[in-house]
């Protein structure tokens, strides 16, 4: 079956009918691609699927059905190799609220919630949202152009403290797109284990590993130990689209932990969104192929943003082995303290301040959109960078 990732969709309606916070935040002469989420229609079976519950008529309060736990569950066997259960999920409407519950569960105010940067900025305000302590370490900036980030264990080591608790861990990593190495990780899971921390992996982008051959392995699963510590997040948000629909499932294998965790959301959270949940299951039910032929458009797409890299001097990139965003290093660009607003205003190209994410002069890109509408923002970005 053949899937449109050509054609434009059209997002900015002179209405604003459509409400996309990506392509309404800017007047129309700016081309977003800031937001992570992607300018292409989700799968038809996931749109059948919604206009079957539409077309139903009766949008009360749903709870998760047993059929999205069960296939959460063959999806996980099938792709990560890890046998998860039906009663380890709990679905809730998004991955941030899922990390200040996580703080609320497993730490008292005062306590250390330690991040890693740079990281996606919801990261770095659970603290101070939840009165915890934030504590921040970094990672090892690539040795030469178009070289990984890598983790800093020791930079990590010395950012942790007797108040620190729980680590928020991002698996594959946003904004820089590393598949952390399973050296990487052997050495994290000694790390958590040595100081009895409570670990939240947020693994949302682990089904657009962008290498052939690559698979995703939980944390929780490559490193059984940590199981008992450890809160794991998925959603289909960013594989399949539906970041709007508000579905994501935390998947925690110990019970004592998961009740600690399901009763921090209580009161706080909604009843489960009946579309989001419809849309999850026909996601992980019947998307493989779509997500199979999206996987090859943004391998293209990640080509021919590093083929425009190598021509924009005083910028690198180092290559994102996963998701649709790329990091982009414009702090010898001559485009002043923020490259972004540089380009927002004099390009006309919006992207996302890597200040947000810990790391000023640094601009995260995202790729998941047309190729006509990638090369169109990136012929506006030659304006400024091009030699």
């Amino acid at each position: 079956m053949a899937f449109d990732f050509a054609t434009p969709v059209e997002r900015r309606s002179p209405e604003g009918d459509y409400a996309s916070q990506k392509w309404h935040r800017y007047d129309a002469s700016v081309l977003p691609l800031w937001v992570a989420d992607m300018d292409f229609r989700s799968p038809p079976a996931v749109i059948e699927a919604l206009r079957a519950r539409v077309e139903h008529g009766v949008y009360g309060y749903g709870e998760v059905p047993d059929t999205l736990t069960e296939t959460l569950c063959q999806w996980s066997a099938r792709h990560y190799d890890w046998a998860i259960q039906p009663d380890w999920q709990q679905w809730l409407p998004g991955v941030v609220p899922a990390l200040h519950f996580a703080a609320m569960a497993l730490t008292e105010p005062g306590d250390g919630v330690l991040t890693i940067a740079p990281i996606y900025p919801p990261f770095l305000a659970v603290a101070k949202r939840t009165g915890r302590l934030a504590q921040q370490a970094m990672l090892a900036e690539p040795t030469s152009p178009g070289e990984p980030w890598q983790l800093d264990i020791d930079a990590l080591e010395a950012a942790i403290t007797p108040q620190t608790r729980l680590l928020l861990w991002c698996h594959p990593h946003n904004p820089t797109g590393r598949v952390w190495s399973d050296h990487e990780l052997a050495k994290l899971a000694t790390v958590v284990e040595r100081h009895d921390l409570w670990v939240v992996s947020d693994e949302l982008h682990c089904d657009l590993l962008l290498d052939e051959g690559t698979h995703h392995r939980p944390l929780a699963a490559m490193f059984p130990e940590l199981a008992k510590r450890t809160i794991t997040l998925w959603a289909p948000s960013k594989t399949f689209n539906l970041a709007g629909l508000t579905s994501a499932c935390a998947v925690i294998p110990d019970a004592a932990l998961r009740k600690r965790f399901a009763e921090a959301t209580k009161g706080f959270l909604p009843d489960g969104n009946v579309l989001g949940l419809v849309a999850a299951e026909a996601a992980y039910r019947e998307g493989e192929p779509w997500r199979q032929a999206l996987l090859a458009v943004l391998r293209d797409h990640r080509a021919t943003l590093q083929a425009r890299v190598a021509l924009w001097p005083g910028v690198t990139m180092s290559e994102p082995e996963s998701t649709y965003l790329a990091w982009l290093d414009m702090r010898e660009a001559g485009l002043g303290d923020s490259p972004a607003q540089a380009l927002l205003e004099r390009a006309g190209v919006a992207l996302s301040d890597g200040a947000a994410f810990g790391c000023p002069g640094f601009v995260r890109l995202n790729f998941g959109t047309t190729a006509s509408q990638l090369e169109a923002a990136l012929a506006r970005m030659d304006t400024l960078l091009k030699a």
